[in-house]
């Protein structure tokens, strides 16, 4: 008698308390291979876990609502006769079974996502920065509410840098529950840990509005993924000093160069996009300057800089954006990051990313050039450093110095953090980028 299977979620690319959204399977129910027996959701994916064994189901242990992680049992499957063969085979640990995973989004960028997403560590790219969380419990040294908080008048300017109300500050870890710097630390932490969407440190909450008084109405509700990226776009936004770099550069050779390589291609062969070159002109720019290619450290302290170049790009789903991650793009040609991007993206619309593809970006592109546009401000990819926007090239008169002349012009955008980059640097990197892409031949050198 064949042996009953167990079917386990599988490597998901360190992501744990994956959400259970739904189940497509009950006890009974025959399944084929590969076959989805539920949806998982991520703040920056939803998941269909495929079956890794065929056969009848035995036993379902998960149900909505409930959260799983690697190696968590999803269900048993009893193979049938003319199956056991192949089930048997699936019998191997479940994380050698590739799982398909679906996006809702991270993530651009809007960019980042506006998705996002690593946010971050995801999205998104996602938590305004100072909300009020709930109440810490009440000890004997806590403050009053509608009391002075006691505090040094240091620990009261440092509070008011990072916008926090220190009244909402219950807990002082002081001597006669004094509140120190730590303590205003530690209450940042918790809130963008927590993502308490109410609003705090003097910043006034919307308000409720019911709009059914004006006329019909109807609820939609927002994905996970677009309520986690809206999170962290408002932690980026508040806690981020941006600023947006707007330009244009002359790309008239560069699109005639790939209209020439496209012309030789089949009507098969992926086609080449300009975005293409601007991926290869980033990643050299960020070689020419290694403070693009960083991140700042958790206290401030320190510039982490990173020695791998991986570029993340917004693309669109009707789930909503996400930022799959292109992997060490410096090492790869035009044609291989063209049919990369090509089934990364297709992926990504289908639903059938990889969280892990989403995750080890170092600066992440939003191109709305297929939609139109002459500029916009893609908010910040943290803890990525800086973000390219790209909207629609078009022909514009160019002086020449002897005569007006007509340009293929493509506006370029970046905004950058500025804690980390300063305007002289933020516009030397635009320049360098500007530099590539209007002579690609500085792309050999």
């Amino acid at each position: 008698m064949a042996s009953l299977i167990e079917i386990k979620v599988p490597d998901v690319g360190n992501v744990a308390d994956i959400d259970v959204v739904d189940v497509l399977v009950k006890p009974g129910d025959e399944v084929k291979l590969e076959q989805t027996l539920a949806v998982l959701e991520t703040d920056k994916a939803s998941m269909d876990l495929p079956a890794s064994a065929a056969g009848k189901v035995q036993e379902v242990f998960i149900k909505p609502g409930d959260k799983v992680s690697e190696g968590t049992l999803i269900a048993t499957v009893l193979p049938g006769a003319e199956e056991g063969g192949a089930a048997k085979q699936e019998e191997a640990p479940a994380q050698q079974t590739p799982v398909q995973q679906t996006p809702v989004q991270q993530e651009v960028a809007t960019a980042p996502v506006e998705k996002a997403p690593e946010p971050a560590s995801q999205p998104p790219a996602t938590q305004p920065a100072v909300a009020a969380p709930a109440p810490l419990p009440a000890t004997s040294t806590t403050s009053e509410p509608g009391r002075a908080a006691h505090a040094t008048p240091a620990v009261r300017l440092f509070a008011r840098e990072l916008g926090v109300d220190i009244h909402k500050i219950t807990n002082g870890s002081g001597r006669k529950g004094r509140i120190l710097r730590d303590d205003v630390k530690n209450f940042v932490k918790k809130v963008m840990t927590e993502g308490v969407p109410q609003s705090g440190a003097g910043i006034p909450a919307m308000p409720s509005v019911d709009f059914s008084q004006f006329g019909e109405i109807e609820e939609q509700k927002l994905s996970k993924i677009k309520r986690l990226t809206g999170q962290n776009l408002s932690r980026v936004w508040l806690n981020l000093p941006m600023v947006t770099y707007h330009d244009e550069v002359d790309i008239t050779e560069m699109e005639a160069f790939r209209n020439a390589l496209n012309a030789e291609k089949s009507k098969d062969d992926v086609k080449i996009t300009g975005l293409m070159f601007i991926i290869k002109a980033l990643t050299a720019a960020m070689e020419q300057y290694p403070q693009f290619n960083a991140s700042l450290s958790a206290d401030g302290e320190k510039l982490i800089l990173k020695k791998y170049l991986n570029i993340g790009i917004a693309v669109d789903t009707p789930n909503g954006l996400v930022v799959p991650v292109l992997r060490n793009v410096k090492h790869k040609g035009i044609n291989e990051l063209s049919a990369e991007l090509a089934e990364i993206s297709n992926r990504a619309r289908l639903g059938k990313l990889m969280p892990a593809e989403m995750q080890g970006g170092c600066l992440t592109i939003s191109s709305l050039g297929g939609i139109g546009g002459t500029a916009f401000t893609p908010i910040v990819n943290a803890p990525e450093v800086a973000i390219l926007g790209v909207t629609r090239a078009k022909m514009q008169p160019v002086w020449d110095g002897k005569e007006f002349v007509p340009r293929l012009m493509l506006p370029l955008d970046l905004t950058y953090d500025h804690r980390v980059i300063d305007g002289a640097e933020g516009a030397r990197f635009m320049a360098a980028i500007k530099q590539y892409l209007g002579d690609i031949r500085r792309l050999l050198l």
